[in-house]
């Protein structure tokens, strides 16, 4: 199997993540609570990543970004989740968004686009899901049809995260409905655009710091030009790209959560007395304790394997991100959910930001892919590959084997 020999952190990767670290102490974790409760942007976080050069961290060099790499993504992404989950989600989409024309994008497109992301004059946002084609990334029905030199884009896309604050969309549309295999293109729409606008704003259990919106497309024209990649029915072959390369960053997203979370449970253990010691020195404590860092520290190294492969450019990741996606993110959920325990009745009360931690984390197991569709692409990739283990089948007893003689029931799925 092609992989990475080592996990190489380059000293720029490193030096983001310093800068990320601090950001998130001075701008974001002071905060978390109050825009969490309001519901608002951080923008004055945002404006420190953007003068701070973050936003460059996944841009490629030729485009003033820093062309830093997925690894070092995740690790500006980690230390930004740690301060405040939302917040790593409001840095980590503008990857998300951007990947579409990174990876697929024509000469120009990156030109005309990629320079303003990293300098973070402007945002981005990912319109993929529909309210009726979430995990069915194939099921889209917002339409663009092209009438001479422009595209016209009607429909309605869900839960578009950075909604309104984004000024660039990666849309995917139906470009020609009778393909199955060529029926969706991407499209950039810019914020400002006749017809554009942001519909429902959703009311969130967590991450209140990002909106997530309905974005509404009533014959929207964009010039052909903004059709991504500059071909029709690219736009699957874009998507899948995009989430295989941006799922390391919402593994990211679930390492800083979770230690975020453990951090807060072990301040709290060694400050909370009962039975006349600290509860850090009860045994069922500390097993939690245990199991929690554990576990974060697992995720933690099958994020950066998966990120290192990205940027490796091994050929198949699908399977890699897929794993550090579901492991880390069931153990940022896991991580919070025990964090709550150790507090209490102290952690139900939103007067403590343990109670956050725990909100947010449940949708890091739901978005960019839900944590039931990773567990069926792990396994899918796993069939396949087993052609390479057939040398086993030598260890099989016979009687076994004569249920294996139907090739389907080997390799099918």
């Amino acid at each position: 199997m092609e992989h990475p020999n080592n996990i190489v952190f380059s000293d720029l990767a490193l030096e983001l993540k310093d800068k990320a670290h601090e950001i998130a102490e001075k701008y974001v974790r002071p905060n978390a609570a109050k825009y969490d409760r309001a519901q608002e942007y951080n923008y004055e976080a945002a404006k420190a990543v953007a003068e701070a050069g973050l936003f460059k961290t996944f841009v490629p060099k030729e485009y003033g970004g820093h062309g830093a790499g997925v690894l070092a993504l995740c690790l500006v992404t980690e230390q930004l989740a740690r301060a405040d989950s939302g917040f790593g989600v409001a840095f980590a989409v503008n990857a998300l968004g951007s990947f579409p024309i990174i990876l697929g994008g024509t000469e120009e497109q990156k030109q005309k686009w990629l320079p303003q992301i990293a300098n973070g004059e402007k945002f981005v946002a990912f319109c993929l899901s529909e309210k009726y084609a979430g995990s069915d990334a194939g099921g889209l029905s917002v339409t663009a049809e092209l009438d001479g030199d422009e595209y016209v884009i009607c429909g309605e896309k869900k839960w578009t995260t950075n909604g309104g604050v984004a000024d660039i969309y990666s849309v995917f549309c139906v470009t020609d409905p009778s393909s199955k295999s060529r029926r969706i293109s991407s499209i950039v729409v810019e914020k400002g655009t006749p017809g554009f606008s942001i519909g429902k704003i959703e009311d969130k259990m967590g991450i209140r710091t990002v909106p997530v919106v309905e974005t509404h497309f009533d014959h929207v024209r964009v010039p052909k030009d903004n059709l991504i990649g500059g071909r029709p029915g690219q736009g699957f072959k874009h998507a899948m790209m995009t989430l295989d390369c941006a799922r390391p960053g919402v593994a990211a997203q679930a390492v800083g959560a979770a230690q975020g979370a453990l951090d807060l449970a072990v301040v709290y253990a060694n400050r909370r007395n009962q039975f006349g010691q600290p509860i850090s020195s009860f045994q069922m404590v500390q097993k939690m304790l245990a199991d929690m860092a554990m576990k974060t520290e697992a995720s933690r190294w099958l994020v950066y394997s998966a990120a290192a492969a990205v940027d490796a450019g091994v050929k198949n990741i699908t399977k890699r991100a897929a794993i550090a996606k579901c492991f880390a993110t069931d153990t940022a959920m896991e991580v919070a959910t025990d964090a709550v325990q150790i507090f209490g009745g102290y952690g139900f009360m939103e007067d403590y930001p343990v109670a956050k931690c725990f909100r947010d984390a449940k949708i890091l197991q739901i978005y960019e892919g839900t944590n039931q569709i990773q567990r069926m692409v792990i396994a899918r990739n796993l069939v396949r590959e087993s052609e390479a283990l057939k040398y086993i089948e030598d260890y099989i007893p016979r009687e076994v084997q004569q249920t294996f003689q139907d090739e389907e029931v080997i390799t099918g799925v």
